[in-house]
């Protein structure tokens, strides 16, 4: 939230030095609140009221930072309820639930799974980013599967439940340097809690029973100087949570209410109450509405296939569309006979036609040069899908050093580019494809013969 020049003014020490550069403080300070100059210029103003100032202009929504090095995370800081109204910010995290409660093969098989279920789409990695380790009455147990955790290969942020803040400090210590989130501070235990991680920047995770309790939870645990939080929407129903998840990111964003203006979790595993497939469910609807951290009870490729590219899509800047590598890809173990199949980078072109070249089990080298991300029509009306463009990839990406045959399929929506790559690639012949990606499998095995 910006403030005004007159707001600033009264922050500043006037004394009208002119050492900033400006003739008065009244010129500085209109000048810094149009963002032509930096409030650090005047040589006299005081810490508290740069503090004051920071704090002021900051997002309505804080920023925090959970876990450390290759599984350091952000969660929160949106500016927005929606996101075709500006963008969002920090894509939510999953995370899957460990317990004291479960077997030793339980628990093994749930770590296999999260190093199982990690592949990369457009260019980013797709993985269980968050180990949940539950206390529900066993401590050594508890402590031995943070242990487990840490001498596996994992990367991840973790997150530690319990509500004992005795036991919990003997857990924290084992991973006090990875930054967790420190989840189960009620009421009852907001003081002890906040002791465990006084001085640093570990998120405390807030529950209460409704939203009134949190939000008087919330001013506590502030009173206290701690100020890296992640809230509970608490309550036990699906109704009761998406209404809750909702009205916090409301009353924070267009009430302008700090209070509630950090990032929230969502046990979507508990509200599921064992159901696989209605915890997916919850995980689409909660990264819509409004989930930072998603708690999962477990994770399979098929699930991952309805969460990740979900949240990819969402999270992704409407202004910058998501696009896939300029490269050769192979698609149906394509050999040294396989035609080359060109289209543009724009990942939603590239998915829908790589998917019906691999129905149509033909071996085909598709072949991506740079077209600033647009779909095939935009790209070439924007001069970016273009002949010569088109020429200069073939010829340097190294396909003729892979394939012998020389039969380049462009779009059929381009055919007037046919002639001219024709004079730009002299040796290849130019194939026009089809209109539509449905009708690429037929054709393809047509032209094979």
């Amino acid at each position: 939230m910006a403030l005004s020049g007159l707001e600033i003014f009264k922050l500043l020490p006037k004394k009208n030095c002119k050492e900033c550069g400006f003739p008065t403080c009244l010129a500085f300070a209109m000048k810094v609140a149009a963002g032509g100059a930096e409030i650090g210029k005047c040589p006299y103003i005081s810490q508290e009221a740069l503090d004051k100032l920071a704090e002021a202009t900051a997002p309505i929504m804080k920023t925090i930072t959970i876990g450390k090095g290759d599984a350091e995370y952000k969660l929160g800081g949106e500016t927005v309820l929606f996101r075709h109204e500006k963008t969002f910010v920090n894509r939510n995290r999953f995370a899957l639930l460990l317990s004291d409660s479960m077997t030793d093969a339980e628990i093994d098989e749930k770590i296999a799974h999260i190093k199982n279920v990690n592949y990369v789409r457009i260019g980013e990695e797709m993985k269980i980013e968050i180990v949940a380790i539950k206390f529900d009455s066993d401590k050594d147990k508890f402590i031995s599967i943070i242990n487990k955790v840490k001498d596996s290969d994992l990367k991840n942020a973790y997150m530690l439940i319990c509500e004992k803040p005795e036991v919990m400090k003997e857990a924290l210590e084992l991973v006090k340097d990875e930054v967790p989130v420190v989840y189960g501070v009620n009421k009852d235990n907001f003081k002890e809690m906040v002791e465990l991680v006084k001085g640093t920047k570990i998120p405390l995770g807030l529950k209460a029973a409704n939203l009134e309790e949190l939000y008087t939870l919330i001013e506590e645990v502030q009173k206290l100087g701690h100020k890296e939080l992640i809230l509970d929407p608490g309550a036990t129903s699906i109704k009761e949570v998406f209404e809750n998840a909702i009205q916090i990111r409301r009353i924070n964003i267009t009430g302008n209410d700090r209070t509630f203006g950090y990032p929230s979790v969502i046990f979507a595993n508990e509200l599921a109450k064992g159901e696989k497939y209605m915890e997916v469910a919850l995980g689409t609807i909660f990264t819509m509405k409004y989930g930072s951290i998603i708690v999962l009870n477990d994770i399979d490729y098929a699930r991952a296939l309805a969460l990740y590219p979900l949240r990819q899509n969402i999270f992704t800047d409407p202004q910058k569309p998501m696009r896939v590598e300029p490269n050769i890809y192979p698609i149906n173990n394509a050999d040294e006979n396989s035609p080359v199949l060109c289209t543009v980078d724009f990942a939603l072109t590239y998915f829908i036609v790589s998917g019906e070249v691999e129905r149509s089990r033909v071996p085909v080298w598709m072949a991506i040069p740079d077209a600033g991300g647009y779909s095939v029509l935009t790209a070439w009306a924007a001069g970016k899908f273009t002949a010569s463009s088109i020429a200069k990839f073939i010829k340097e990406s190294g396909i003729e050093n892979k394939t012998k045959s020389r039969k380049l399929i462009i779009p059929g929506k381009v055919a007037v580019l046919k002639g001219d790559l024709q004079e730009n690639l002299p040796d290849w012949e130019i194939i026009v494809g089809t209109l539509e990606a449905m009708e690429i499998p037929k054709f393809l095995r047509e032209l094979a013969g």
